[in-house]
């Protein structure tokens, strides 16, 4: 890790800002309502009275969206990294040795405002650099050498300079994937440090997660003027089909098909379309493999690599065979 890493004092809780950060009091107070070391029934108590107050009061005086937002505070204890985190194939990040052009590239492609840096393999992750800081090493004039507040520029701005001589990486934390959310996120706000790798037993690296995602666990979607909607995750083809992304959740699927993939005993092995089907073979299927349910219903992979499915065709009315 570079010695020119941004360290501030976690002495004074920060301010809410525009990345999701919110003070520490606030959340250290609910840590210790709903911790893992007080019993649960105050909290099941009161998931039930929102719940049956939303289903018997339909001109309720409390908004959808604060019932909603009280219900994931009340579930937030019980939230594991690896439940909010990005998987290791979705994570967008680059070699410490490449250029600074290639990041600003990358930077405007992947539309985020920190990017992970890693040292040959992702397994070895070195730290991340933050847009701010790429935008003031761009400008280095503007850049003052004695603010201790931000990473000193060690070389003028070339397009050619590598990302690790430019000194503006900062550090990031290693969590292991059973870390409870809750105590990444005031981790996150006594450090400063708002990007996490999470790491498995072997030292290798399992997904990542920004404190973005946490904070989206309690107040739901947080989008910003650069965001880009989504395409839908499953989209009907107009014949009772549907074509949909290996990345969605395994229970939308099954609230569209009306149907109960998974047996109760085996609802964590899955939360997604693409790991429903892992489980369902146990290897990763091959473009144009046809799975079936015992419900009758049939899943096509349209599109996959080596390392995992990334399209699929849901048939609800099975093919003919001849």
């Amino acid at each position: 890790m570079q010695d020119d890493t941004v360290s501030n004092s976690a002495e004074e809780p920060p301010e809410i800002d525009s990345e999701g950060s919110v003070n520490n009091g606030f959340f250290a107070t609910l840590r210790g309502w709903f911790g893992h070391r007080h019993n649960h029934t105050l909290r099941a108590s009161l998931e039930d009275v929102i719940e049956s107050h939303e289903t018997d009061n339909s001109t309720s005086d409390i908004p959808p969206d604060a019932r909603s937002m009280m219900l994931n505070l009340l579930r937030f204890p019980d939230v594991r990294v690896d439940d909010v985190m990005v998987p290791r194939a979705d994570i967008i990040a680059i070699e410490d040795e490449a250029t600074t052009s290639q990041l600003l590239k990358l930077f405007d492609e992947a539309n985020h405002s920190r990017i992970p840096i890693f040292h040959e393999t992702l397994d070895d992750p070195v730290g991340m650099i933050h847009i701010k800081d790429f935008l003031r090493w761009l400008t280095a004039d503007d850049i003052e050498e004695n603010d201790k507040q931000k990473p000193k520029t060690v070389c003028r701005p070339d397009a050619d300079t590598p990302i690790n001589k430019a000194g503006i990486m900062r550090e990031v934390l290693y969590v292991p994937p059973s870390m409870p959310a809750s105590d990444l996120l005031l981790k996150m706000q006594s450090t400063h440090i708002h990007m996490a790798i999470v790491v498995d037993e072997y030292g290798g690296t399992d997904g990542l997660v920004s404190i973005e995602d946490v904070v989206e666990e309690i107040v739901g979607d947080i989008a910003d003027e650069h965001d880009i909607d989504e395409a839908e995750m499953i989209i009907a083809d107009g014949s009772g089909n549907y074509d949909a992304d290996a990345r969605a959740p395994i229970e939308e699927v099954e609230a569209l098909l009306k149907i109960d993939l998974l047996p109760d005993e085996r609802d964590e092995d899955a939360d997604t379309l693409g790991g429903f089907i892992f489980s369902m073979l146990g290897r990763v299927p091959v473009r144009g493999e046809l799975v079936r349910h015992e419900s009758g219903i049939e899943f096509e992979i349209t599109k996959s690599d080596p390392r995992r499915v990334k399209k699929i065709k849901i048939r609800t009315r099975p093919q003919k065979t001849d």
